[in-house]
């Protein structure tokens, strides 16, 4: 039996999240752009992870348990659910083993991509973010005139950019 297929969600980035923490939901596949996973805890919030065109999201739904993040678009992208449901028995259960272990290992990367984002100096930072969402970075001087403002106009907010980072916005 095939999979039913979904039509992709657009969201533009910095609008109402894509779930929160504490729904139950589908696993999500990034299609394009790119998704911040934040835990909250009252009105604060600490970025976990970003997720990349390919990476899937909401993994806990792949064990029945709620999401444990929220997600929010970073930059305007495009999702799809991934469909489980549909499949039956031994197919199921392959299909959710094969996400398992796609999950497992982008778990290990995402994971070295926030470190990389968290330490480091600032303008180190700033690049590995840059290079993430496939802007092009060649030194601080490199980029001017229409190139620095094409960047600019593609990255999120600049608290965004240094919450994320872990930057002070001056």
């Amino acid at each position: 039996m095939s999979s039913p297929s979904f039509v992709p969600v657009r969201v533009p980035a910095g609008h109402s999240p894509i779930f929160r923490a504490g729904q139950t939901g589908p696993v999500w596949r990034v299609l394009d752009g790119v998704v911040r996973l934040d835990r909250t805890s009252g009105p604060s919030s600490l970025p976990v992870q970003l997720a990349l065109p390919g990476d899937l999201i909401g993994i806990e739904a792949l064990c029945d348990l709620p999401y444990q993040f929220t997600a929010e678009a970073f930059t305007a992208c495009e999702l799809e659910p991934v469909a489980l449901s549909a499949l039956g028995g031994a197919e199921a259960a392959a299909a959710r083993e094969a996400l398992l272990r796609q999950v497992l290992l982008q778990q290990q990367v995402r994971s070295h991509d926030m470190a990389t984002l968290r330490t480091g100096t600032v303008m180190q930072r700033l690049a590995h973010l840059l290079r993430l969402l496939g802007l092009p970075w060649q030194g601080a001087q490199a980029a001017a005139g229409a190139q620095a403002d094409a960047i600019r106009q593609a990255l999120p907010t600049l608290r965004e950019v240094a919450e994320l980072v872990d930057a002070k916005t001056e």
